[in-house]
């Protein structure tokens, strides 16, 4: 991991409930691993989940099976990537292989979980 890590400009990615209080925690937490790899955290992207009326309901749930992420803000953060210049995108939550190449093409860098840091 330190030489996927070393160097490279990050930005930490992370889809939280709006109940979730401790995600400024979790985010911090996650960016000391990077650190501790050797990367550089230059962004940090968040989207919660059931601040809006209707999706109190659904607040554990992705917004999409493809990206996590609702399709208008995984392209915020694709457009970010790009323009920082970001190497790695690491997401505070789980994904699964399909979902890591989905967002490998859309932000044009590798992308990983929190999990494969620790």
């Amino acid at each position: 991991m330190n030489a996927l890590l070393a160097g490279a400009e990050v930005a930490l990615v992370g889809l939280f409930s709006a109940k979730d209080k401790e995600f400024v925690s979790k985010l911090n937490l996650l960016a000391s691993l990077v650190e501790a790899h050797g990367g550089q955290v230059v962004s940090r992207q968040v989207q919660r989940r059931g601040v809006s009326s209707g999706g109190a309901g659904r607040m554990g749930d992705p917004f999409s099976r493809r990206t996590l992420l609702s399709p208008g803000r995984a392209r915020e953060v694709a457009d970010d990537c790009r323009r920082r210049g970001v190497g790695v995108a690491i997401f505070a939550n789980p994904l699964t292989d399909h979902q890591r190449a989905v967002l490998m093409e859309m932000f044009g860098c590798l992308v990983l979980s929190g999990d494969d840091l620790r």
